[in-house]
């Protein structure tokens, strides 16, 4: 369940790792049939009633996380016969994002209102009072019960109750589906009316049977720096509240570089574009051409909007996201890179495989993803930013620092005092500054300055 950690997101991160493994490692495909008996061992189940079913649920929650179509019961296909599918980078996954594993669900029962043993039989009743259909009868002691026939599941008896002797169980996924998409199959249990869903992924967080599972591309991800493309991670800014107040940028930053990365950049510099160009846009129609204008930077918004309001969907930004604006100035600096969007929301992936952006961003992670990997980011330490190329020269020939070699930046070691480094030598930052008369705050500016005259039109 949401903000609860429970068995369910221990089963998802495992399968997470063992895809990372597997993809990292580039091992025998068979390798990938060995997960699921893996992750449930012996014959002896854990969660539910026999060892089959869950190792069944684990091989499509291992298909599903590798952007794979997910297979019914009728399919005997390995994952290792359709792996070759997963290593085609340049084709996107299909539709659909989000998906219900049939036998994986327990089919909850819809929205009912039920009176229980606790009913006193009191003589006030003052949930048939308020009952607008008469659905509650009592019985010859006096007791309560509801007519399921006849309730409408308005709830009015739930809250009259002085005892709170009846309660209400609503099937969790609908109840925090705000598209009302979730409907019953002929076996009761739980499927996804895709007409209405936006793949926004709140089904899939508060199952508490681990039913619902959104695609992936780790496997790609991995596959593509492996293969030595050149992958460029976009990170939204709010990894700050994702990972907790000590994960730094410079801690980020050398993570993913440890993961082989090729650079990453924080997808902010996209979030300013956005907002300059929707305030253009807003001062350009706004009351001249439309009343009012809402933002289009949320994909599942701005599905919904066209679902639920298509009268108002005229009223929505053209403007491109940060996601994308930030993959396009990536791509124009290195034209030859894979741009892989990382950040907490799923529905990016729904965002990223449109037709007019599949170009531009290659692959989406999400922050759990991500965790996920092989790495510590704890352990990890970078520059919390990357000097111009013009000023790297520039400290190259005061130093006598070889071309080719490549430089890191500052670090503070246990006495307080700032380096900078590159390759075997050491420039304490207090020198540098004093001979160049620059403080880090004009350092800070040279940078930004660098970072705005390269942003050029036509992003």
């Amino acid at each position: 369940m949401r903000g609860v950690h429970s068995a369910v997101d221990d089963i998802r991160r495992t399968v997470f790792k063992e895809v990372a493994r597997l993809a990292f490692e580039g091992s025998d495909p068979r390798q990938a049939d060995q997960i699921p008996f893996k992750m449930i061992q012996g014959d002896v189940a854990h969660h539910r009633h026999d060892v089959f079913l869950e190792r069944a649920i684990v091989e499509e929650r291992v298909r599903l996380a590798m952007g794979l179509n997910m297979r019914y019961a009728g399919d005997a296909t390995p994952i290792s016969e359709d792996i070759q599918w997963a290593e085609k980078f340049q084709e996107h996954y299909q539709n659909p994002l989000v998906n219900i594993i049939p036998y994986a669900c327990n089919a909850c029962p819809p929205k009912q209102i039920r009176i229980t043993d606790s009913c006193q039989g009191c003589i006030s009743h003052p949930c048939m009072n308020v009952c607008p259909k008469d659905a509650i009868y009592l019985d010859k002691d006096k007791h309560c019960h509801i007519d399921q026939d006849k309730c409408v599941k308005c709830g009015k008896c739930y809250n009259q109750c002085p005892y709170r002797a009846i309660s209400r169980i609503d099937r969790p996924c609908a109840a925090a589906c705000g598209m009302d998409a979730i409907e019953s199959d002929e076996l009761g249990r739980a499927k996804i009316n895709y007409d209405k869903c936006v793949s926004c992924g709140m089904c899939l967080v508060n199952c508490p049977f681990g039913a619902i599972v959104d695609k992936g591309q780790i496997f790609q991800v991995i596959r593509s720096i492996m293969q030595g493309d050149r992958v460029v991670a976009i990170v939204a800014p709010a990894f700050v509240g994702q990972f907790g107040k000590d994960s730094l940028p410079e801690k980020i930053s050398a993570a993913m570089k440890a993961l082989g990365f090729h650079k990453t950049v924080e997808v902010a510099v996209g979030a300013d574009m956005c907002t300059i160009e929707e305030a253009e846009d807003f001062l350009m129609k706004v009351p001249a051409e439309q009343s009012f204008m809402a933002t289009s930077c949320c994909p599942a918004w701005h599905s919904m909007v066209e679902k639920l309001f298509p009268e108002q969907f005229k009223n929505i930004s053209m403007t491109l996201t940060p996601m994308v604006f930030t993959a396009r100035l990536m791509k124009k600096e290195d034209p030859g890179c894979k741009v892989v969007f990382v950040g907490p929301c799923a529905a990016k992936k729904l965002e990223a495989i449109r037709a007019d952006i599949r170009s531009d961003v290659d692959f989406v992670l999400t922050f759990e993803e991500l965790l996920n990997l092989p790495i510590d980011i704890e352990s990890c330490f970078d520059p919390i930013f990357e000097p111009p190329q013009e000023l790297i020269d520039e400290w190259r020939a005061a130093y006598d620092v070889e071309p080719d070699e490549v430089p890191t930046f500052y670090v503070e070691d246990e006495y307080g005092t700032l380096y900078f480094y590159y390759g075997n030598s050491r420039i304490r930052v207090a020198e540098h500054f004093n001979d160049k008369g620059k403080s880090i705050g004009t350092l800070l500016e040279d940078v930004i300055r660098y970072s705005a005259a390269h942003q050029t039109a036509g992003i």
